[in-house]
């Protein structure tokens, strides 16, 4: 999966297009099959496809702040046919949608490493987390939904992050303002794993689903990197990247 991801990546244009639909489309299905697990048959499935649909739509068609409009009304109309916790499925499904497009226009837009460099914050993020967490320990950051994250671990995947930002201004010329962005993305992902953890625990499943045997659904793996990209594209859309490509 890594493997095809990053070949999609380095290829850009359609394929990573096409990956970026596929993937909206398998998350909008885990995210409805987990809300509405008593749903009518096809919910999940339809949810799905429509999310694909719109990100296509509002990606090539209509991007910036129309198609971010247009993507965010999509999520609450899907989110008004649900039964329950309207609000909930409406923002994550929206956020969903953002960063699929925003993986998508970046990659065309900013190039190859700009994306690298999202991943990498992710991944910095991730491993820092882990590591200073079990080696530190301390005071949790948000027991309620992650009673695993430390604020030690939090902080560690702020300071690795922001290094990831210093290496790509070193190696690929990017400007320095990159240093505190990926710290501020890195929190932004963060968030995102601990969103999908809430939903998660509110719906009482451990996975969002088996889709990858042994390490759960999509959702699972891509959660901090939804906020990532959806926040990079924000911030991309108010200047925050002018000129820049990679």
């Amino acid at each position: 999966m890594a493997v095809v991801g990053l070949g999609a990546l380095w290829l850009g244009g359609w394929a990573f297009g096409l990956l970026g639909l596929v993937l909206a489309a398998l998350m909008g299905w885990e995210l409805t099959r987990m809300m509405a697990p008593a749903g009518p048959d096809g919910r999940a499935e339809a949810a799905g496809l429509v999310a694909a649909l719109l990100v296509a739509v509002f990606t090539w068609y209509q991007p910036g702040w129309i198609g971010l409009a247009g993507l965010a009304l999509g999520a609450a109309v899907m989110a008004w046919r649900m039964p329950k916790d309207r609000v909930i499925y409406g923002l994550y499904y929206g956020l969903i949608l953002w960063a699929a497009q925003g993986l998508i226009l970046l990659r065309d837009g900013m190039g190859f490493t700009f994306v690298l460099w999202l991943l990498l914050i992710v991944i910095a993020s991730d491993v820092a987390g882990y590591f200073a967490g079990r080696i530190l320990g301390g005071p949790k950051f948000w027991p309620r939904f992650s009673p695993k994250k430390t604020w030690s671990g939090t902080v560690a995947g702020w300071i690795l992050a922001a290094l990831v930002g210093v290496a790509f201004v070193l190696w690929a010329g990017m400007p320095w303002a990159l240093v505190p962005i990926s710290a501020v993305l890195a929190f932004a992902g963060q968030l995102g794993d601990i969103a999908e953890s809430a939903i998660k625990r509110r719906m009482g499943v451990k996975d969002s689903s088996n889709l990858i045997p042994g390490h759960g659904g999509v959702l699972d793996r891509f959660d901090a990197i939804i906020a990532v990209a959806a926040l990079a594209l924000v911030l991309a859309l108010f200047g925050a990247f002018a000129g820049l490509t990679a």
